[in-house]
């Protein structure tokens, strides 16, 4: 039998943790809602579709949106080789393991570092060796999220069963064929989703973009653009609130920001489950 005093503690307990997900829930839901509800009525085609022009006092946001695709694409391209291969190495090959705890170790530090001090070195390495530009910016980024990549894709290759790399050997398969053939397919959807996850990072940053890719507002195609300075999306929210009061605009971009990240998560999921279903 539970005493009184042990019912009351629990009741107590289950009534904390309901207070708790109804207040976090709400929090979320007004966040969500409060932006949704100032940002959808300023979202017009005239926004998306042109440039600002400074003499007509007309406010656009497509070179934002182009350099933020510039700059994820830049990113990946680079971080994604890195952040797998990295992956690979230290779970695969490496056989000290104090060294792999020790890059694990700093790998997790790195993760934990303010965007900001990224933004101060890439200044510092990038910016003031090739000029502020969105390639100084994608560099940096780079930075910022190969501790990521990299995690992620140790956890998943952790989870490939070691029977299924014997199973290999035992067939005579050298070791880069049994990576190639049976390790990375075996766990292909969690590399895909902390890749996915990655780009919603490289979207919502903005504190290491001020140092390094600058303030720029100029349509440029995608090699003159990472020669460029440009601001991104969210960096195009900051000068609009900050530096000139259109909250009209700073609110549009935040609901067209929030969007983007609900269909980044959504995309993580149903990648996630894909594989999870062609796996059974």
């Amino acid at each position: 039998m539970i005493s009184n005093r042990r019912k009351l503690f629990l009741w107590t307990v289950r009534g904390g943790m309901w207070l708790a997900t109804a207040i976090t829930g709400a929090l979320a839901l007004f966040l969500m809602g409060y932006v949704l509800f100032r940002g959808v009525p300023n979202i017009t085609w005239e926004l998306l579709s042109t440039s600002p022009s400074y003499l007509s006092g007309r406010i656009g946001i497509l070179p934002d949106i182009l350099n933020t695709v510039y700059i994820i694409i830049a990113a990946l391209v680079v971080v994604i080789p890195l952040g797998v291969g990295a992956a690979v190495y230290l779970t695969e090959y490496a056989s000290n393991k104090r060294l792999v705890g020790v890059i694990e170790y700093a790998a997790e530090a790195l993760s934990g570092i303010p965007s900001i001090i990224y933004g101060l070195v890439g200044m510092l390495v990038f910016s003031n060796n090739m000029g502020t530009s969105l390639l100084a910016g994608a560099l940096t980024l780079v930075i910022m999220n190969l501790p990521t990549v990299m995690r992620n894709t140790q956890e998943s290759l952790k989870t490939v069963p070691q029977s299924y790399r014997e199973g290999a050997f035992g067939l005579g398969a050298g070791k880069w064929r049994v990576i190639r053939t049976v390790v990375l397919p075996g766990c292909v959807d969690g590399v895909v989703t902390g890749c996915i996850l990655s780009v919603g990072r490289i979207l919502g940053e903005s504190a290491a973009l001020l140092f390094t890719a600058g303030f720029a507002h100029a349509a440029n195609g995608f090699w003159e653009g990472l020669r460029s300075a440009g601001a991104t999306l969210t960096v195009a929210l900051y000068v609009y609130a900050k530096e000139q009061g259109e909250f009209g605009a700073a609110f549009a971009i935040a609901a067209i920001l929030m969007v983007l990240a609900f269909a980044i998560n959504m995309a993580a999921g149903m990648v996630t489950n894909k594989f999870q279903r062609s796996k059974k």
